[in-house]
């Protein structure tokens, strides 16, 4: 009997744990005052405790004001430029981002002809360098396409923290409760609940991982590709006489190959008439020459 009441006492705790998860969130969505002598951090994940202005210090906000959420803006940019040489402008654009902090993310370079490569090299630089590195790409030749968007996740990242908070929250309340369970069917049932609360708080730790890696560096796709060098003009003049003699040679060079193959071609037919040939002049010839004529019969004697 003592065995039973304490399993309804422990499972009475889990849903009062879960009930009041649910209205900390709700109470955090809500965004109502916060109660005397507690204010709201910028985050908006919590309240902490008012405390004593400093000397120097900004005159405290009037009540009911709320300070603004720091922006967060994930940037991206998008260039295509022409150099005379890409790989010297590979290595300048390598330059410029580790100057600025940055690093490369990604490089492909491809060959288009034996004279001609293209190159893109993907770039992460901090949001401060952003505009100055840009501008520096940019100005490296002769600008193609630019392409730059800017998308403000501010609300994202707000949602995410405050959302961090709460399942921090929610995961210390379930190790509580393990410590007080002392049956093996409840301890089993709020190491499952356990796990799968921590699973999630890693996923938005991840989100805000993310988040942080995207509005703090910013990303520039630069796309590089050679000019063509200029044809050469050809000589308006008529042709000399060094022309008229390698037009004539290479008119008899011309002439003889087909010759030759003409020749090659015909071989064969010319082989079978030189041995029909033979064979008549030295064979059939002779012998129709020893061939005796009949002598035709006397009839004048009748």
């Amino acid at each position: 009997m003592r065995t039973r009441r304490h399993s309804v006492a422990v499972a009475v705790l889990i849903c009062a744990s879960l009930a009041l998860a649910g209205c900390g969130a709700g109470g955090e969505d809500s965004g109502g005052a916060a109660p005397k002598g507690v204010a709201r951090d910028e985050g908006g994940q919590g309240y902490t405790a008012d405390k004593p202005a400093e000397s120097g210090a900004k005159a405290p906000q009037k009540p009911g004001t709320r300070p603004a959420p720091q922006q967060h803006v994930i940037r991206t940019a998008e260039l295509t430029v022409e150099v005379a040489d890409a790989g010297k402008a590979l290595a300048k654009a390598r330059t410029a981002a580790s100057e600025a902090g940055g690093h490369v993310a990604n490089e492909t370079t491809e060959r288009v002809d034996d004279d001609h490569v293209t190159s893109r090299i993907v770039l992460r630089v901090p949001q401060a360098a952003y505009d100055s590195v840009l501008a520096e790409l940019a100005g490296g030749g002769k600008l193609l396409s630019r392409k730059a968007e800017a998308k403000d996740v501010t609300e994202q990242v707000v949602d995410v923290e405050s959302r961090i908070a709460t399942q921090r929250a929610s995961v210390a309340r379930v190790r509580a409760l393990m410590d007080e369970a002392t049956e093996l069917a409840d301890v089993v049932t709020l190491e499952s609940e356990l796990s799968r609360r921590q699973a999630d708080l890693e996923s938005l730790l991840s989100q805000q991982a993310s988040l942080k890696d995207r509005t703090t560096m910013a990303t520039i796709t630069l796309e590089l590709t050679e000019r063509e060098a200029p044809a050469r003009e050809k000589d308006d003049g008529g042709p000399g006489f060094l022309d008229a003699l390698s037009g004539g040679w290479n008119a008899l060079v011309t002439a003889l190959t087909w010759a030759v193959i003409v020749l090659a071609a015909v071989a064969p037919w010319l082989a079978l008439l030189l041995v029909a040939y033979a064979v008549w002049r030295w064979l059939v010839r002779p012998r129709l020459r020893k061939v005796p004529k009949r002598e035709e019969p006397d009839t004048s004697a009748s």
